[in-house]
């Protein structure tokens, strides 16, 4: 049994010590070469940008001393004005707020409602002559209620300017039926007339086939406006108007 269990022991050392420390050494030197070898291969880099300090930064001088003296500017005018005005820091003059209108109950007009007034545009006649469209029927029907066209002064102008072409949309222009505003505006621009009788009385809705025109009139709240869709009248921002198509 001794016998055995001495040949499972391993061999002794050798006496031989350049051999081992040759091997030791050997070793030492292979991990070492490993510990210092050991660095990440450098690539060049693409497209990188150096780290450039922006010309609107306060820390550069020329802008510090900009900002400066705008800060003084605003305190001496602060100082002379008192510190009243709708400016920053209270200079300047003062600011217009546009007063909101009482007939809007948030985005709903509670000053539409029948019999509906019906602001009518140039082409939005000369269309509706085109489509074959009785204009008072075909507004009953998209609105279910009684309406009436309202013509301005400014497209009546519009209409006598525009020549023989337009000659059957001005005779409808001049139908008994038709209520007749006058508007005072300078120009004959039939545009800015309607926008503004819009936007001062809000209890109006405009009629008109020009895109310009309802992008411009879509920007007052509480206004519907008209159009021609498939040879049918409909309104659009009126959720009262059943009959309208979809």
């Amino acid at each position: 049994a001794r016998e055995r269990h001495s040949s499972l022991r391993p061999p002794p050392p050798s006496s031989n010590s350049s051999t081992d420390g040759r091997t030791n050494n050997t070793t030492y030197r292979i991990n070492k070469r490993i510990i210092i070898m050991g660095k990440a291969k450098k690539t060049r880099k693409f497209a990188v940008a150096k780290k450039v300090i922006s010309p609107k930064d306060p820390r550069v001088k020329s802008v510090a001393k900009v900002a400066r003296e705008k800060r003084e500017k605003e305190r001496d005018a602060d100082k002379e004005g008192g510190g009243s005005g709708g400016g920053k820091n209270g200079a300047g003059p003062p600011r217009r707020v546009e007063q909101g209108v009482s007939a809007l109950f948030f985005q709903y007009n509670e000053q539409l409602g029948p019999p509906y007034h019906v602001l009518v545009d140039t082409n939005f006649l000369n269309f509706s002559i085109r489509n074959k469209l009785d204009v008072v029927r075909s507004m009953m029907d998209c609105l279910l209620a009684k309406c009436i066209p309202c013509v301005t002064d400014c497209v009546m102008g519009e209409l006598e300017k525009l020549g023989a072409k337009y000659r059957i949309a001005l005779r409808l222009a001049k139908d008994p039926r038709f209520e007749r505003i006058p508007c005072g505006c300078r120009g004959c621009y039939a545009d800015d007339c309607l926008v503004q009788m819009a936007r001062q009385w809000r209890c109006f809705v405009v009629a008109t086939c020009d895109r310009e025109l309802r992008a411009r009139v879509r920007k007052i709240p509480g206004v519907p406006c008209m159009y021609i869709s498939a040879r049918k009248y409909t309104v659009e921002r009126m959720p009262e108007a059943f009959g309208a198509p979809r």
